[in-house]
This record gives structure tokens, sequence and C-alpha cells, in this order.
């Protein structure tokens, strides 16, 4: 096994976190009307910044597993693999809870619809800093 880049682990997530911002905000503020209030938006994003980086690790040890020379035969691995990610585990959890609580199919879709662009961002990084 190769070593973690964790110079992409720090920076794929600050990325996801950014994207964040970008999506809740001027994209769809539905999220800002669940949580009024700047105090509460920034620990928001403090706590999603926690858990990306969590996440970020994970891929990155993930890449750090398939190694350099598979990923620089096959870069699609690196989109592959976070998209999996949040296809296969983060979205389907999120969809879940959310419908359990009663949550509205668009929040629903606009919540899911970041967490898979979020994380084929993070793949990107990863494939850029490979």
């Amino acid at each position: 096994m190769e070593s973690v880049n964790w110079l992409a682990v720090i920076l794929a997530a600050g990325f996801a976190v950014t994207i964040a911002m970008v999506w809740y905000g001027p994209i769809f503020r539905v999220w800002h009307r669940s949580f009024p209030g700047d105090a509460k938006l920034s620990g928001k994003y403090r706590t999603a910044a926690l858990v990306l980086f969590i996440g970020s690790a994970m891929l990155g040890h993930n890449f750090a597993r398939i190694g350099s020379e598979t990923l620089g035969a096959k870069p699609w691995l690196f989109f592959m693999q976070s998209g999996g990610f949040a296809v296969a585990f983060i979205i389907p959890a999120i969809w879940l809870t959310h419908l359990r609580m009663g949550i509205d199919s668009r929040t629903r879709l606009i919540d899911c619809g970041y967490w898979l662009t979020a994380y084929l961002a993070m793949g990107g990084v990863f494939w850029g800093l490979s």
C-alpha cells in the first residue's frame, strides 16, 4: 500500500465545503430556511467540514490501496470510486433518513445532489494531485 496523500485529503474536504457554501447559498436557499441565522449556519459548515474530512480521508486511503500505477493507467477510477461511495452509501442513507423524517422530495434531491457533486469533486482533487 502506498501512503495517503494528506494534502489531497485536506484540499478535497475544503473544496467540498466550499461547494456546500455555494450549493446551499446562492444556488439553493432551501437549507437556509431550515437553519436560519449565521451562527447556526457556520456551525453546520464546521460539522460538514469534519464529516467531509473523514470521507476524504477514506477516499485517500482507498486510492492509496489502489496504487498510483493503476490509477495512472485508469484515471476514471478516481471518479468511479468517489461517485460510487456517494451513490452506494451516502445518498441512500440521506434519502432514507429524509424520507423517514417527512422531508419533501425537492429537499431530498437537493441534498443528495450536493453529496454526489461533493464526492465527485473530491475525486477530481485526488485526480488533479496524483
